[in-house]
This record gives C-alpha cells, structure tokens and sequence, in this order.
C-alpha cells in the first residue's frame, strides 16, 4: 500500500524488571491493513498492544502511531480487551455502557449531546446490540457481551481498531459472526486482532504477525506447519474434521 504506515515500532523491547518480554520488534501497518497477531502464551502479544495504545512505555526503540506518539494519537483507537476490566454485576445498561466509548471525544458539560447518542445508536446497530439497549450487563451472554465491548470501542469512531482475542470463550458461530463483522469494519479502519487460532484468522487477515519474544510478520498464503512449528516451538498435529 501507499503511503505512511499507520504504527511503526523500530527496535522495540520490553521487559516487565526481568527477562526480555519482547526484544529487537520492528513492525509496520499500513492504512486499511487486517492484521493478525498470534503466538504462545507469555509470547508478548498482549505487551505489544499495550506498547502500541501508549499504556507500557519500551525499554529501548521507538514507536509512532499515526505520525505521533502512542499518548499523542490515543484518541482515535478503539480498543476490545481480552477480558472486561468491571464487575458484570455492576449495575449499568448496554446503552450506558457503549455511551462510555464516547468520553474524551469532547464536552460532557450539560451530559451527553445529541451528536454522542446518534453515533452509539449507529454502532449499537452496526454490531446488533441495540435490541439489547436497556439490557443490564449482567443478564447478557458471553457473546452479547463482546459485541457491546465492541460497540463501546467503535463510539470513539476509531482510525485503529485493536482486539486482544475477542472471541476467547466463545463458540464457533458467534466467532464467525464477530469476524465477519471486522471484515465489514475494515473497510473504513485499520485493524489489528490477537488471536489463539492462527488457522480461523488466515480467512480474514492479510498478514500475520508472530510473537514469542521477537516478531516475524508473514502473508497469509505463506503459513504452514514449518512456520507454527517454530512459533510455537513444537511439532504441529493435524486434526481432520468430518461432518454427515
């Protein structure tokens, strides 16, 4: 693609006061790149998107989102953790919930405006939560869920939308559903999702990134069990799926 890339790490590292976490990570996306990130559990992946939204500074080497610094660009990236950072009893609906993805986009003098509730009501459709708007979290299923997280990232409406394994937990329809939907997404934003499952990703993503300490980015088309082998350090067993 042409142009500037979108983040651009040089010489990364990063250690959590012990050994290198990630070493040596150069990395470049491009504007309107899906890219998948994989590897082994304690690899780095979650650590590099934390590098890449400014919420971990690196050790050594630099890092620019959007042609600035990750603090400096923080507000035009949408960001789906792996795990919701709340109680799910809390006592909030879907609605007010997906209204929270719209705090720093600007003034909350005199509460929401009308402009904030027209982009929730867009995306809470976009992602099929807005039959579920007065919705208590706590009565939602892991699913539903993860499509209000979802819809709470796109309020910001982000240039960047990061996912760190969005579909952890949940069944194989619903993860078909939710990438689909990223697909459609990636018509307007760039997008970078950690995933466990390197084989259900290469049907969306263009590139894959592997991480387990140091970073290799690879096509799609090229991943083959050589390349999982040496990811995640064994051997690779096949398992044939047969459907009557």
């Amino acid at each position: 693609m042409a142009g500037e890339p979108v983040i651009r790490l040089q010489g990364v590292d990063y250690s959590y006061d012990g050994p290198p976490v990630l070493e040596g990570v150069d990395l470049e996306v491009q504007d309107g790149e899906f890219l998948g990130v994989v590897g082994p559990n304690a690899g780095g992946k979650s650590t590099l998107l934390k590098l890449i939204l400014g919420l971990l500074q690196p050790r050594r080497g630099r890092i620019e989102v959007l042609g600035r610094s990750p603090e400096a660009a923080r507000r035009q990236l949408g960001y789906v953790a792996q795990y919701p950072s709340f109680r799910r009893d809390f006592p909030i609906d879907v609605e007010q919930t997906v209204l929270m993805g719209r705090l720093g986009t600007g003034s909350l003098y005199g509460g929401w405006r009308r402009g904030d509730r027209e982009v929730v009501r867009r995306v809470m459709v976009e992602t099929a939560v807005e039959p579920l708007a007065e919705r208590q979290l706590a009565t939602l299923s892991g699913g539903q869920l993860q499509r209000v997280m979802l819809a709470r990232a796109l309020a910001c409406e982000p240039r960047i939308l990061i996912l760190d394994e969005p579909t952890a937990n949940i069944d194989l329809r619903i993860e078909t559903d939710i990438f689909d939907l990223l697909r459609r997404l990636n018509r307007r934003m760039t997008i970078i999702v950690v995933s466990h499952d390197i084989g259900f990703i290469s049907r969306y993503v263009g590139r894959v990134a592997c991480v387990n300490r140091t970073l290799m980015t690879h096509h799609t088309a090229d991943i083959d069990g050589r390349v999982i082998r040496d990811l995640y350090d064994s051997e690779v067993r096949m398992v044939e799926h047969v459907h009557h």
